[in-house]
Order: C-alpha cells, then sequence, then structure tokens
C-alpha cells in the first residue's frame, strides 16, 4: 500500500492585505483551468457580500477537472477526500476519478495543488490596515559602533553555567548593563534603533533596569511599546504613556490625565510633577483626596517623601484624621521627618516624659519609664496600639515615640551632653537596645549625620554593634545617611577588623565604583580568605560586589592571585582552583568594564 504525506492546508492564506489582482497583469487561465464559483452552476469567485479576509466555502464545479479525471466534479468535500487519501493510501482509498498503482501518489499530489490554487484564488483581499505613524526622531547623538556592539552582548550573550555551584569563570555580562546603561545616559546617547526590542524585553524581566533602560531607549520605545502589548509597562512608566506634558496646555492635559487616567500613569505622573513642582503635586493630590481609595491614598501619599517641605505640613496633619490606619501611620512618619512640624513637638514631649538622667548613680545613667497606655492622641499622631506578636505594649509604645521625636530634643533633656556622650551613657533596667534602636532610626528618618556617627562608633568596634547600634542591619541604614567617602572608609576600617562574613550589607551602601582605600580591603580580605583553605562560595556575595563595583584599575593588583596555591593540610579539597577561577573571572569583569568605559568615552 502507497502512503503519501497529507497535503499541506490549503487554508494558510497568500499575502491578502494588499488589495488587486490574484494573477499577474495580461494572465488568463487556460480554457481547463478550474474555477471556485461559490455554488454548483454559480459564478466564479466568492460571493460579493462576503466577509474580507473569510475563509473560502467548498465549491463545487461541472464539468470535467483534467487533474482528476474525465467527468470529475470537485464537490464540496474534494479536500478532505484528498487528505483521506493522503493518509489512508491511494491503494486503500484512491482519490475520486484516479486509479490505483504506481502513478497515483503523484496524481494525488498533482490534484492537491491544483486544489490549493483554486480555494485560494478564491479569497478575496482583506481591508488594508492602517499604516502606524513613523517613529518619532531622537535627537541625540548616536552611539560609537564598538559601544553599540558592546551592548548587543550585553543583551544577548550569557554566561555559561558550570555545574558543582561554581559560576565558571566568564564574566556575569547582564549584571553590567545597569553600569552600562548608567554611563550611556550620563553621556546623553541615543539607542541604536535595532536593539530596542532586546532592551525593551530586559526591562521588561528586570524592574530595576526599567528606568534607566527606558531612559537610554527614548521616545522610540514608547512609539514600539503602543505596538506590542508585552512592553505596555513603558507606557506605565511614562506619565501620560509617553505624551510630552510641557506646552501651553500642559495643565488641562495633567489634569485630564490625573482624571482619567489608570492608576499606575496616575502614580507615574504624581511622582514626575512632584520632582519638578512639590506644590503642584500637592495641590493635584488634594484635588481628588476625599474620594480616592485607602490603597490608592497611601500609594499617593509615599510620593510626598520626594521634595518633602514645611509646606506640606498642613496636607499631612489632615490625612492624620484619615480612615486608613496606614494612610495616618505614613502621614505621621513624613510629619516627624519634619523637625519643626506640629507632630514632632507633640512627640518630642510625649517622649521627653519617658526618658530622664538618673544622677543618683555614679556615672549618671538614662532612666526610662515606658509610656502606660496609648491614648487616642497618640494612636491620631501614628503610634500604633497593637504590637506585633513577642512584643511588649510599652516598649513598642515607647520605641515609636522615640523614633518620631525630633533628634534635637536629647541634649536638652540630658543636660547639655552631645550625641557621642549620650550613647555612651548607661541605661538603667535594661532598656538600652530598645532606645539606641529607637534612635537608630530616628537618625535614618530626619537624615542626621551626626548622630548616625556617634551611633555607628568606631568601625573597630564589636561586631554585634557600636555604642548604640543594635545590629548590621541597623549599621547599614546608618551609613546611609553619610557621605560616600566617609561612608567608604568606615567600611574599609570595618573589614580590616573583622573581614568580609559580617560586611555584605555594609558594601551595599556604598558607591560605585569603590573608592581606593575600600577596594584594597576588599581583596586583601579576599586574599586572606583563600590563604585560609575554604572555598569561595562562601564569599559569592562579595565577589559579585567586587565584580561590579571595584574599580578597574585594580586589576592589575589581583593578577597575582590568578595562579592555584599550595593548599595547607587542613584546607578544602580543591579550593585553590576554585579561588583561582574566582579571581579570573573577577580580573576579567574589570577589564571589560575598563573597556567599556574606554568604549563610551567616560568612566564606569
Amino acid at each position: 500500500m502507497t502512503r503519501t504525506p497529507a497535503p499541506a492546508d490549503p487554508s494558510a492564506p497568500a499575502p491578502a492585505t494588499v488589495p488587486g489582482p490574484t494573477a499577474e497583469p495580461g494572465f488568463s487561465p487556460p480554457a481547463t483551468a478550474p474555477t471556485h464559483p461559490t455554488a454548483p452552476g454559480s459564478a466564479t469567485g466568492p460571493p460579493i457580500d462576503a466577509e474580507p479576509g473569510a475563509a473560502p466555502r467548498a465549491t463545487a464545479t461541472t464539468g470535467s477537472d483534467p487533474d482528476l479525471g474525465p467527468g470529475t466534479a470537485p464537490g464540496p468535500g474534494v479536500w478532505e477526500e484528498l487528505v483521506t487519501s493522503a493518509l489512508l493510501g491511494t491503494d486503500r482509498r484512491p482519490p475520486s476519478g484516479g486509479g490505483r498503482g504506481p502513478g497515483a501518489a503523484a496524481a494525488l499530489l498533482d490534484a492537491a495543488a491544483a486544489e490549493t490554487v483554486r480555494r485560494r484564488a478564491g479569497l478575496r483581499p482583506a481591508r488594508a490596515a492602517r499604516r502606524p505613524e513613523p517613529a518619532p526622531e531622537d535627537p541625540r547623538p548616536p552611539l560609537p559602533p564598538a559601544a553599540a556592539r558592546r551592548l548587543t552582548a550585553l543583551l544577548t550573550d550569557r554566561p555559561g553555567a558550570a555545574g558543582g555551584g561554581r559560576r565558571g569563570s566568564a564574566p556575569d555580562l547582564m549584571e553590567l548593563l545597569p553600569q552600562w546603561l548608567a554611563t550611556a545616559n550620563a553621556r546623553g546617547f541615543a539607542a541604536p534603533p535595532q536593539v530596542l526590542p532586546a532592551l525593551l524585553d530586559a526591562a521588561r524581566g528586570r524592574t530595576d533596569l526599567r528606568p534607566a533602560a527606558l531612559r537610554f531607549a527614548g521616545p522610540r520605545a514608547l512609539w514600539l511599546a503602543r505596538l506590542n502589548p508585552d512592553w505596555r509597562f513603558a507606557l506605565r512608566a511614562t506619565p501620560g504613556g509617553g505624551t510630552a506634558l510641557p506646552g501651553s496646555d500642559a495643565t488641562e492635559r495633567v489634569r485630564a490625565l490625573w482624571n482619567e487616567g489608570l492608576f499606575a500613569e496616575r502614580v507615574t505622573l504624581l511622582a514626575s510633577l512632584r520632582a519638578r513642582d512639590p506644590a503642584g503635586a500637592r495641590e493635584l493630590l488634594a484635588s481628588t483626596w476625599a474620594t480616592e481609595r485607602a490603597e490608592d491614598r497611601l500609594m499617593f501619599l509615599d510620593s510626598l517623601r520626594t521634595g518633602l517641605e514645611a509646606a506640606d505640613e498642613p496636607f499631612l496633619e489632615q490625612a492624620l484624621a484619615d480612615r486608613s490606619r496606614n494612610v495616618r501611620a505614613t502621614a505621621a512618619e513624613l510629619l516627624s521627618a519634619l523637625p519643626h512640624s506640629a507632630l514632632a513637638a507633640r512627640m518630642a514631649a510625649r517622649a521627653a516624659t519617658c526618658v530622664s538622667l538618673d544622677r543618683t548613680l555614679a556615672p549618671p545613667a538614662i532612666a526610662v519609664e515606658a509610656p502606660h497606655e496609648c491614648d487616642a492622641g497618640m494612636e491620631r499622631d501614628g503610634v500604633v496600639a497593637k504590637p506585633p506578636a513577642g512584643r511588649g505594649e510599652r516598649s513598642w509604645w515607647f520605641g515609636q515615640l522615640v523614633e518620631a521625636a525630633p533628634l534635637s530634643t536629647w541634649p536638652a533633656r540630658l543636660a547639655g551632653r552631645t550625641a557621642e556622650e549620650i550613647v555612651t551613657l548607661p541605661v538603667s533596667d535594661g532598656w538600652r537596645n530598645e532606645l539606641h534602636a529607637a534612635w537608630c532610626r530616628a537618625a535614618v528618618r530626619q537624615r542626621d549625620g551626626v548622630w548616625a556617627r556617634a551611633l555607628l562608633g568606631a568601625p573597630t568596634a564589636p561586631e554585634a554593634g557600636g555604642p548604640g547600634a543594635v545590629s548590621l542591619a541597623e549599621r547599614a541604614k546608618l551609613l546611609g545617611t553619610l557621605g560616600a567617602v566617609e561612608r567608604a572608609e568606615w567600611v574599609a576600617g570595618f573589614i580590616a577588623t573583622h573581614g568580609l562574613s559580617e560586611a555584605f550589607q555594609l558594601l551595599g551602601m556604598c558607591g560605585v565604583p569603590w573608592a581606593t582605600p575600600l577596594g584594597r580591603a576588599v581583596v586583601d580580605a579576599l586574599n586572606i580568605a583563600r590563604d585560609a583553605g575554604s572555598y569561595p562560595w562562601s564569599f559569592s556575595g562579595v565577589m559579585g560586589l567586587a565584580e561590579r563595583c571595584l574599580d578597574p584599575s585594580e586589576a592589575g593588583r589581583l593578577d597575582g592571585l590568578l595562579a592555584i596555591p599550595d593548599e595547607p593540610e587542613d584546607a578544602s579539597p580543591g579550593a585553590g582552583g576554585y579561588w583561582a577561577e574566582a579571581f579570573q573571572r573577577l580580573v576579567t569583569t574589570l577589564r571589560l568594564r575598563a573597556a567599556m568605559a574606554a568604549e563610551l568615552g567616560a568612566g564606569l
């Protein structure tokens, strides 16, 4: 039995979006060519009222068909018959009008080809779609060719995965993309049009890339986003979906978008407006505040963190009476960040009654008397009455009062002592950690560098905390209030004293590239860890940070670490080789970053 492959589905239409004849000008089919009437005996072609692009009906013709044999008229099931014959075999199911034998398979395929042409010829072209407007021009200068090739590599290449928890020696190019985008944006380059799809795909998968990627992609990214639903996040991330707000009618368009836009568009609009016109953003928010949902009010209120100023106080005071507890708490937090606000003064008065100096002790100590109740006034000012599980009520209320009180309260309350002197005072009855933790949160909220330095203490202090900080997490937050140079120097001193085991979250607070003292402290600590004979995987987080943050000029100092060292007897098996591989990846990445900097004409 001869089996013949099933013919392709002829319903796959030929291009039907371009109107015009289906044959070349001047072409006329032979007299024996099959026609495609809509019903037996009808005129050739589909009905005039058929919808554009509609599938042709199965029809029949009169007379003989040379492809199927004399006297054969293709009826409504001609195509189905051909498919059935192809599936069952021409010996078991010869096509209608055909015979069995060696030529049956070829005859079947010829008949299928003719029927395909017949069906396609009956298709009417669909109505042409409206051509999209051309993409807007990007006036920024183009990328240098080498930088454009590098961007393509960053977007498409992936390091080879190694087994056994090893990353191999290949750099992780996608982790270098944020730095590349930051530098390209600083230089004012325009994105090459051909990389925009890959750039938008990368930003779709990584929200941390979106601000820099969309800035670099420019107006053409918004044009593409309107054509592809997968990239609609670009429209949500831009006020008005990319419509330029400045102009003579900017106020009307802002108001229309605020009143009619989607929630994500309104959040983005408010944040954008707040960055350039704090008062205008506050007035816009106030105009619809009473009609917003509670969860929306919370998100909108959070935008006031940008450019927070004394003029925001009346609006925030009104928000203290909001129906939502979360909204009230956020308004109270913002007001407490304004040291001269009425709420800050109320919190200072409450906190001062809880903290005093006990001069009867030698040396004098801080005495704490936590509040015995959380009254309605405290709740209105943002104090959460119910503590979390495992936390006592009085300590919970006390911490919130101290956190919200201006730090300027304490020198006057504690006999004129400075912040450095205050944090070294003993605290009676086991309240030290609670008091110092609240001061840490206050220093971070109020961006007070003096108190942050006092609470941090010397970097050589015990790892469990300085004179005031109770954990490394608190120290990391306090570091954020200091300048970049001071921050790097403090972390370098910490690493030189304590090594890298507790330094990961501290390093994350330091600017990029790391200052020279910090970079060298990290490299020295990695070298010490290698000599100790442990595997490098315990320091993979620090190593990853070093690849992105270490100054590329430090690559030369690392060349001596690429060789496999002699392993001590108590070393982990093969650890030296793994360390050499990790350092090779670090050096390769640093030199790649140096090349990127040269291609963009600016330092990373």
